[in-house]
């Protein structure tokens, strides 16, 4: 059983990887063997430490990944530095917030190309050279607004909702091929991007009035699942979206 949940030997990458569910995640998947490569905006080498002092090999690159067009690059970049990626976790994103009959352009644009256009470019880049060797495993982070509307986000729930449709699209096509291509939906998490609501204690209050699990989320929360997507635990799961949500979806 350990063999089949373990990722020694395995190179892992995890964009936005600095902090919040992000480097949790990472984290997770070092301490199950994996070497990890870091993508933040900017280096981050006390993750680095913390990622090396579990016995793997950790790289951090400084890369905005709405920069679409120099994602073959960066591509080239973590290979030379780590070697064959074989987990790829699509974990970056952003968020703006307006009512929806003011939303700028300029800021559903930014949202769009960040959490959808970004992430199928990175699938596309690192997940050819997966079917080309026959194995591989990508993780997509949608979201509990890949399902609802939310308030106020309507390009943030566009996109992750394009996310899970895509995700499922690439695993009808590359799923025989050996790749496997699933989502992870984080629930309502105690991380930076949910900073307003948790100090709204109106909003606070009625969203823990609604998670059956009775708390907020953390990052820690997110490991388990994602070592299993990134395991030969989960070989058979195709195009799947699991939701690490506290109970939220089933409410």
């Amino acid at each position: 059983m350990q063999t089949l949940f373990s990722l020694q030997g395995k190179n892992a990458v995890v964009t936005g990887g600095s902090r919040g569910l992000g480097k949790e995640m990472a984290l997770g998947l070092a301490s199950a063997g994996a070497n990890v490569a870091i993508i933040s905006r900017t280096e981050c080498p006390e993750v680095v430490t913390e990622l090396e002092a579990l016995g793997v090999k950790a790289i951090s690159v400084a890369f905005d990944i709405g920069d679409i067009a120099n994602h073959a690059q960066l591509v080239t970049i973590i290979n030379e530095k780590l070697g064959h990626i074989d987990i790829l976790v699509n974990n970056a994103g952003v968020q703006k917030r307006h009512p929806s009959v003011e939303f700028p352009q300029d800021d559903w644009e930014f949202v769009m190309n960040v959490n959808a256009n970004a992430v199928f470019s990175l699938c596309q880049k690192f997940g050819k050279p997966m079917l080309e060797k026959g194995k591989g495993k990508i993780i997509n982070l949608a979201s509990l607004l890949s399902f609802q509307g939310g308030l106020t986000v309507p390009a943030y729930a566009a996109s992750k909702g394009a996310v899970m449709q895509f995700t499922k699209s690439l695993a009808n096509e590359w799923a025989s091929k050996g790749v496997n291509v699933n989502c992870i939906a984080p629930g309502y998490m105690a991380t930076e991007m949910n900073d307003a609501l948790m100090k709204d204690e109106v909003r606070s209050r009625q969203i823990m009035d609604r998670i059956p699990a009775g708390r907020w989320g953390s990052g820690q929360d997110m490991q388990g699942t994602v070592i299993f997507l990134a395991s030969d635990a989960s070989n058979y799961i195709h195009g799947f979206t699991i939701a690490v949500d506290g109970g939220w979806l089933g409410r």
